[in-house]
């Protein structure tokens, strides 16, 4: 999908779990994504970069659950995007596992300076798709791609990991805000994409569906006793 056909729109937040102004346009869909991966890997300021262009060096940890919201134009549909922060740590994973329910995308992030944090991916994606919906959309980040002098893991690993596994692959840096907004963007377009033709093939089948049910079936006894069956539609074609 070109991303040139993708603008966006600021929604402003004012506390730890960030609220859409009640005022704010109506919008088309409701699109949830979750944001996973170890502690420190930098989610919260890929997610701050996002919805407020911040960075801040003194993150703290996420304690259970945060979330933000942000307007995004796809073609000619407003879209609310809910992206929804999730600790890292162990003690949280029971709360955590919840908020799976109902996302459309996912973000697996790892720091590029910690190749522990690459290790532990695959215990995310095993997780994930657990408690996920089988189409999500998923995007394996490789954050902090500007501390380069202490990478432990090299791009092409991310790369290699990605396609064995069949998702999307990204380096970033929240810090110098490369790659944070196509990253967010490029996954919006692609999960309106899916709901775009899975609301499509829903159209189509209920269409069908009434074609069938509405077409009637006559019951003729000619001469010779032989019974014959036709269908009658509500529509004719010419």
């Amino acid at each position: 999908m070109s991303f040139s056909m993708v603008s966006h729109e600021l929604v402003m937040k004012n506390s730890s779990v960030f609220m859409a102004d009640s005022a704010d346009e109506d919008c088309d869909y409701l699109f949830k994504a979750v944001l996973i991966g170890d502690s420190g890997v930098g989610k919260s300021n890929l997610l701050s970069r996002f919805s407020k262009d911040e960075f801040r060096l003194d993150s703290k940890p996420t304690i259970g659950v945060e979330f933000a919201y942000r307007n995004v134009k796809v073609g000619d549909k407003l879209v609310k995007a809910q992206i929804w922060d999730t600790a890292g740590q162990e003690r949280f994973r029971a709360i955590t596992s919840s908020y799976y329910r109902g996302a459309l995308g996912s973000i697996l992030v790892y720091d590029v300076t910690r190749r522990r944090s690459f290790e532990n991916v695959e215990k995310w994606l095993r997780e994930l798709r657990e408690y996920g919906s089988s189409d999500m959309v998923i995007v394996l980040v490789g954050n902090k791609s500007d501390l380069s002098h202490s990478r432990e893991v090299t791009e092409e690993e991310g790369k290699n990991f990605a396609e064995a596994e069949g998702i999307c692959f990204m380096e970033t840096s929240a810090l110098e805000n490369v790659n944070v907004e196509r990253l967010f963007l490029d996954m919006i377009s692609k999960i309106h994409e899916i709901t775009s033709q899975k609301s499509m093939d829903t159209k189509m089948d209920d269409q069908t569906s009434a074609s069938l049910h509405s077409a009637k079936v006559i019951i003729r006894i000619d001469d010779d006793n032989e019974v014959t069956s036709t269908k009658q539609s509500s529509y004719c074609c010419s």
